[in-house]
C-alpha cells in the first residue's frame, strides 16, 4: 500500500470514528426530552430531577473525549491533503460554521443546564441541547449527500456549494438519514448504558421508530440514485456492496431494538453510522471530489508531496495509537451502566 493510499484510509478511519462515537453524542441530545419524564422534571429543581439526566450520564464520560476524533481528522485533512482541504473547506462554509456552531452550543448547554434555576431555564437550556445534536447530525448528513452527488466546480478549478445545491431531493434525503439514523444510534447507546430499566425500554422503542425512519430515508436515496438523479459515482461495484451491508447493518438495528438486546442493537448501529464514510470513499476512489461536469480532485493532486507524508507518518505512527489507546481505556474504565459504577455529572 502507497503513502497515499495509507494516509487517505486514515483520514476515512477518523472521520468514521467520530461518526460512530460523536454520532451517539448527538444522538443522546436529540432525544433527551423523550427519553426522561419531563413531568417529573418540571416540579422538581434540577439537582433532584433524576430521570431526564440518566440520559446525559450516559455520555458524560465520553462526551468531550470523542471530539478528539475530529480534531485528529482535521489534522490529518490539513497536514496530509491540504489541496482538498483549500478546496473543500471555503465551498462548505455554511455548513462547517453550523456544524461548529452545534458542536459548541450543544457543549455549553449540556454543561450549563445544571446551573439554571426554575422551569422556563431548564426548558431553554434543553432546547439548545436538542439543537447542538440536530443540526451538526442534519449537516454532516447534508455534506455526505452532497460529496456523493458531486460538488460544482468554478473555472479556476475550486468548488463551490449554493443553496440550488444543498436543497436538492437526494442531498435532503442524506442529511434526513443521518439525523434519524444518529438519532437511533442515540438510543441504542442510552440503552446500553440507562441505570433505569424504565429509560432503557423507552430507548428501545424509540430505536425501532428511528431506524425505521432512518432506513425509510436513504431508500429514498437509492430511489433518486436509480432514477438518475441522486449519487453520481465514479465506481460502481464497491458502493453496491458497501449499500447491502449498510442495509444489513439497518435490519439487524431494527430486530435488535425490537427484541431488546441492546449491545447487538448498538454494535448495529455502530457499522450503520460508519459506512456512509466508505461509501463516499468507494464510490469515487481515486477522486476525492466530483462534479457533475466531469471528473475533479483527484487522490495524487489532493495528497501532499512525499517528503511531507514521510515525515508525518513518524509522527502519526505516536499519535494514531495514542488516541485509540486513549479511547480504549475510557471504555474500560467507565464501562457498565451509567450510575452504577460511577457518579452522575450533569
Amino acid at each position: 500500500m502507497s503513502l497515499e493510499t495509507a494516509w487517505l484510509a486514515l483520514l476515512g478511519l477518523l472521520l468514521a470514528g467520530y461518526f460512530v462515537l460523536g454520532g451517539y453524542d448527538y444522538g443522546v441530545q436529540m432525544l433527551r426530552p423523550l427519553l426522561g419524564d419531563s413531568a417529573r422534571d418540571e416540579t422538581q429543581d434540577a439537582h433532584d430531577a433524576h430521570d431526564t439526566r440518566d440520559a446525559l450520564d450516559a455520555i458524560a464520560p465520553f462526551f468531550l473525549g470523542n471530539e478528539v476524533w475530529l480534531v485528529a481528522f482535521t489534522g490529518v485533512l490539513f497536514g496530509a491533503f491540504p489541496h482538498l482541504e483549500g478546496s473543500l473547506l471555503p465551498g462548505l462554509y455554511p455548513l462547517v460554521v453550523a456544524i461548529l456552531a452545534g458542536l459548541v452550543l450543544g457543549n455549553a448547554a449540556v454543561q450549563l443546564r445544571r446551573r439554571a434555576r426554575g422551569t422556563r431555564g431548564r426548558r431553554v437550556w434543553d432546547a439548545l441541547i436538542v439543537a447542538g445534536g440536530a443540526v451538526p447530525a442534519a449537516c454532516w448528513g447534508l455534506v455526505v449527500g452532497l460529496l456523493l452527488h458531486g460538488v460544482p466546480r468554478r473555472a479556476d478549478g475550486s468548488f463551490r456549494v449554493g443553496a440550488a445545491e444543498v436543497f436538492t431531493p437526494f442531498v435532503l434525503a442524506c442529511g434526513a438519514t443521518t439525523l434519524l439514523l444518529f438519532a437511533a444510534h442515540g438510543a441504542a447507546f442510552a440503552a446500553l448504558r440507562a441505570p433505569a430499566r424504565q429509560l432503557a425500554s423507552r430507548a428501545h422503542q424509540l430505536g425501532v421508530r428511528l431506524i425505521g425512519a432512518s432506513g425509510a430515508a436513504a431508500t429514498l436515496a437509492l430511489l433518486l440514485t436509480v432514477f438518475g438523479s441522486g449519487a453520481d459515482l465514479t465506481n460502481r461495484t464497491a458502493p453496491v456492496v458497501v449499500a447491502v451491508v449498510l442495509a444489513g447493518a439497518f435490519g439487524a438495528a431494527w430486530w435488535s431494538f425490537a427484541a431488546g438486546h441492546p449491545v447487538r442493537a448498538f454494535a448495529s448501529t455502530c457499522l450503520a453510522t460508519a459506512l456512509p464514510v466508505l461509501l463516499v470513499g468507494a464510490g469515487h476512489y481515486p477522486y476525492l471530489l466530483i462534479s457533475s461536469a466531469g471528473r475533479g480532485l483527484d487522490v495524487d493532486y489532493a495528497v501532499t508531496d512525499d517528503a511531507t507524508l514521510t515525515i508525518l507518518s513518524a509522527f502519526g505512527i505516536f499519535v494514531v495509537p495514542t488516541v485509540l489507546a486513549y479511547q480504549a481505556w475510557s471504555w474500560w474504565a467507565f464501562r457498565g451502566r451509567a450510575g452504577h459504577r460511577h457518579p452522575r455529572y450533569f
